[in-house]
């Protein structure tokens, strides 16, 4: 999952928060969700605007921030 595509931390954006690109979709929010049991298809409903990708690039971008490494995300606006 290149998960680099569907990320980015804009500081005017979410108080600089890590979002799902052209969105204000925290990615916080969607592991959350998935952390209270929430499945795909119930996220998706309830934000329209996430495609089944956006999570799966949530989930690996935690993961990545597990592994203990600086995590450099892209700039941009959404």
């Amino acid at each position: 999952m290149d998960w680099q595509n569907r990320i980015t931390v804009d500081p005017d954006v979410c108080h600089g928060q890590a979002c799902i690109k052209g969105t204000r979709i925290m990615v916080s929010v969607i592991l959350d969700n998935l952390a209270a049991g929430q499945q795909t298809d119930a996220i998706l409903q309830s934000y329209p605007s996430l495609a089944p990708e956006d999570i799966n690039a949530a989930v690996a971008y935690a993961a990545e921030l597990t592994r203990e490494r600086t995590v450099v995300l892209p700039t941009g606006t959404a």
